[in-house]
């Protein structure tokens, strides 16, 4: 009869090593929760959360500019807004390292230059998987957006929840943080800014 236990698919074969010192602090932190580190359950844990955070922050190993340096400037005479919304995304907070979990809306007002759309995306999460602030991430993303498409208008609204407030201090599970950040005609045309808002849903 075959085991009903099979390998762990949460590890990946040739999966990197994890530096001693590393593992070390993490049974460390383990121990000081009131647990121990030597018990069954737990002796392939500081790797494992060692691998976990690697891939959490692996934002810090890319620039998110580089995904929009592919542009498209045969775009048919279309010069109205360009909108990804409900893009769904996880950070972590550089204060608790809690997670953050929401979703973005990413606008821009072309002036010759377009990108496909899934680069919109690559950019929100290459500054997410990082440890991050909301505010710092959104305005992170409309810059990216402004310096490398010049387009005439850059919209970025983000609305997550903050694990470091609703499982620990205040605890108020279902509370939602919306930030934005609005460049060029957005920001000083309010009929433009109410128009992209709208089609965020805002």
């Amino acid at each position: 009869m075959s085991s009903l236990v099979g390998p762990d698919e949460d590890e990946p074969r040739g999966k990197p090593p994890v530096p001693e010192d590393v593992q070390d602090a993490i049974r460390t932190l383990i121990r000081w929760a009131g647990d121990d580190p030597s018990r069954e359950g737990l002796v392939d844990t500081p790797a494992r959360v060692a691998r976990a955070w690697k891939e959490y922050c692996s934002g810090y190993e890319e620039d998110p500019a580089e995904h929009l340096g592919r542009v498209f400037e045969e775009v048919g005479g279309y010069d109205e807004i360009v909108l990804l919304k409900d893009i769904p995304f996880q950070s972590h907070c550089e204060h608790h390292m809690a997670p953050i979990i929401g979703k973005a809306a990413i606008a821009y007002l072309p002036t010759r230059r377009v990108v496909g759309i899934s680069k919109l995306a690559r950019v929100l999460h290459g500054y997410a998987r990082r440890l991050q602030i909301q505010e710092r991430l959104t305005a992170e993303v409309a810059q990216c957006i402004w310096d490398n498409l010049e387009p005439r208008g850059v919209a970025v609204v983000i609305e997550a929840s903050h694990a470091c407030m609703t499982a620990r201090g205040v605890r108020t599970p279902g509370v939602n943080m919306v930030t934005s950040q609005v460049m060029g005609t957005f920001r000083r045309d309010h009929k433009s800014r109410q128009e992209v808002l709208q089609l965020m849903g805002y």
